[in-house]
């Protein structure tokens, strides 16, 4: 499996890359119904998924890597490279999909290896996530990558209410 991070050209994203990604957001139907990301889980549209890839790339220091494996579109990891908070020293995995179609293959954990990879090769001592508190499958594989809860809170956004959780790399 290699990530590839996801560079727009001319400011947006190429067509058939985006077509890939609508698609990969797409499969995970029940993971958008638990977010309320977008309005109807089961018809998440290209544009849909270009804005709200717009979005996370607006923030200072976000990136958006594409897992492949065998050529094919497997994953996506959003990550922020520093919290908006002052007194937070880590990097964070913002998101993390996988091709519901492959779920319990072994991918998820792989492109969190991965990123984690990412951020230690560029001195980071940690990273954090924050997982909804509706979603306790996410929390169990966090938990099961060696992420331990650090609070309950609210997401930044949304005020969803979450557990966020690091692991010390």
């Amino acid at each position: 499996m290699i990530l590839q991070p996801l560079v727009p050209a001319d400011g947006a994203l190429p067509g058939p890359v985006l077509t890939e990604i609508a698609a990969l957001y797409a499969t995970n139907h029940a993971f958008f119904e638990l977010s309320g990301d977008f309005p109807d889980p089961h018809r998440i549209t290209a544009r849909q998924v270009a804005t709200a890839l717009a979005d996370e790339l607006a923030h200072d220091g976000a990136e958006i890597l594409l897992a492949r494996s065998v050529g094919r579109l497997i994953g996506l990891a959003v990550t922020l490279a520093h919290h908006p908070a002052a007194d937070d020293p880590d990097p964070w995995i913002g998101l993390l999909l996988i091709d519901a179609t492959a779920h319990r293959q072994g991918h998820g954990a792989a492109v969190a290896a991965l990123v984690e990879e990412r951020f230690r090769a560029a001195g980071r001592d940690g990273v954090r996530i924050a997982v909804l508190d509706n979603n306790p499958r996410a929390l169990a594989f966090w938990r099961a990558q060696g992420y331990t809860v650090l609070r309950h809170g609210e997401d930044r956004e949304l005020k969803r209410p979450c557990t966020v959780l690091r692991k010390a790399l």
